[in-house]
């Protein structure tokens, strides 16, 4: 899906490490979530809360999913499961544009 239909955006940005990562939240009328964002080139760490689909829409990046010593490439067109209550680390390769749905 390239868009989203009737939805409500949170004009603040959320912004991480400096300015590094920043994204926008958007809300759907069944109450789910969504962020679009933008990474740059660096290594990060997220926490998550809820359970959480990652999709890759341009760029690149390395994930090491909770349990794992594994580093796994994902590109443009990829995406990435992170189990809720968790944290994984983010290699940023080249200019990442995402969108992350909150799965609970």
């Amino acid at each position: 899906m390239s868009e989203f239909s009737n939805v409500t955006v949170v004009k603040q940005a959320n912004i991480y490490f400096d300015g590094a990562v920043t994204s926008r939240s958007i809300r759907f009328a069944d109450g789910s979530m969504k962020t679009l964002g933008f990474m740059q080139p660096g290594e990060y760490r997220f926490n998550t809360g809820a359970p959480e689909l990652m999709e890759i829409l341009s760029g690149e990046l390395e994930v090491q999913l909770p349990g794992s010593p594994q580093w796994q490439p994902i590109g443009a067109n990829e995406s990435f499961h992170v189990p809720g209550d968790a944290g994984f680390v983010v290699r940023v390769r080249t200019p990442t544009d995402y969108c992350c749905s909150f799965l609970d």
